[in-house]
């Protein structure tokens, strides 16, 4: 950004200001995920709606197909793996500012990774109503070019909610979303995400299956259908503006038990889907939120066999948030077996972040332990995950890397 005369410093000035409203709202946001028995992250307390400011999710009850399975056995990567994007949210803990409003935590990440990463993910919910009227939050242009600058590819996670984040906003159920309450809003977003023109992923009301945060059906007064329907509606409102750059990621939560809403109903369909994805995390026996040691095998593989199986198998799929405790086992072995058995045995995951961030007392960096960041930094060696070599990446949807 230049500054030269007194115009363009004022330009400046304000686009810093609305930088540092969004990464609150950010902050807010990436606390606001949470965690569920079957394996994701930050709900803990945010789930219980504390100072946090965004996600919603509904419950349903889904039926997992159970398989039959051999005895676990150690992954070994397999050489024949299609490329896989990576890399990671990355919290206030590495530099004091969470990326990508501070590129430095992007690069002291990489740093302790050994390798450059080809994807930074970030959260943004529609508006922020601590005060009233409620303030939009626009196309965040400035942070995805941030990214996009360091050679990287933007993932916004971005929710149909306000903060300070509730399960109950009665404001912005899905009805008002498919209903067409928040068009002109949704509109100019598109219309803006059109003229920076650039990719990005756009992750759009994740974790919809489970019940924690309040975009999900059975909560917030979300009625059936209305996901799917809410869904297209935004969809919809983007390919009528043009904004062909987003590719769009729809992301469950994985649900080994088979305890959450159906994912076939949740599903928008393939016309309305570029990229499925899923979340997941091991809380081990952590005293924040003992849920028990899994790994990252017991965690994926039901909910990643019905997606690639039944609901959506023609989609590459990305692991949107994904982390592990140090709590109750080798955090370091189950990094190393994660990042082994992703490229070895589940072909259709060609994109991996990690949740890089301090949440609900839970200690999901890698830098917990330097055993773990040893771990990491070994297993993303792999030459299948890539580096930041998207600069100058165009057109959408996003294809898996070649």
């Amino acid at each position: 950004m230049a500054a030269k005369p007194i115009y363009p410093l004022v330009l400046q000035a304000l686009a810093l200001l609305a930088m540092l409203l969004l990464l609150g709202a950010g902050a807010s946001l990436a606390q606001a995920r949470g965690g569920v028995a079957g394996g994701h992250a930050h709900l803990g307390k945010a789930r219980a709606l504390n100072p946090v400011k965004c996600p919603r999710t509904a419950k349903r009850v889904k039926l997992v197909r159970k398989r039959a399975r051999c005895v676990p056995r150690t992954a070994t990567a397999s050489g024949s793996a299609g490329p896989i994007y990576w890399g990671a949210t990355i919290g206030d803990q590495v530099t004091g500012m969470q990326a990508p409003w501070d590129m430095n935590a992007v690069a002291k990440f990489e740093s302790m990774a050994g390798r450059s990463a080809s994807l930074v993910n970030f959260f943004q919910p529609f508006a922020d109503c601590g005060r009233s009227p409620c303030s939009f939050y626009p196309f965040p242009d400035g942070a995805l070019q941030l990214i996009r600058d360091h050679g990287s590819i933007p993932v916004l996670t971005w929710a149909s909610q306000s903060t300070p984040s509730s399960l109950n906003e009665p404001d912005f159920q899905l009805a008002d979303v498919a209903g067409g309450a928040y068009d002109s809003y949704l509109a100019k977003f598109a219309q803006e995400a059109k003229e920076w023109g650039h990719p990005f992923f756009l992750r759009f009301n994740w974790e919809m299956n489970g019940n924690w945060f309040p975009w999900s059906e059975g909560v917030n007064g979300n009625g059936s259908g209305t996901y799917v329907a809410a869904w297209r509606h935004v969809h919809d409102i983007f390919a009528a503006a043009g904004a062909t750059n987003a590719t769009w990621v729809w992301c469950p939560n994985v649900d080994p038990g088979g305890s959450m809403q159906d994912l076939s109903s949740l599903y928008p369909g393939d016309e309305y889907v570029d990229w499925t994805g899923l979340d997941g995390y091991n809380w081990g026996t952590n005293p924040a939120s003992p849920k028990g040691w899994r790994s990252f095998d017991q965690l994926y593989r039901d909910t990643y066999d019905e997606i690639v199986g039944e609901v959506a198998p023609s989609k590459p799929m990305m692991i949107g948030e994904m982390g592990a405790t140090e709590h109750g086992g080798s955090k370091a072995a189950w990094i190393e077996d994660a990042l082994a058995r992703i490229p070895a045995e589940y072909p259709q995951i060609r994109a991996v972040l990690w949740f890089d961030k301090l949440d609900d007392g839970m200690d999901w960096p890698i830098e917990s332990s330097q055993s773990s960041v040893a771990a990491f930094a070994r297993g993303i060696q792999n030459p299948v995950f890539v580096g930041n070599s998207y600069g100058n990446l165009a057109g959408g949807p996003i294809p898996v890397a070649g």
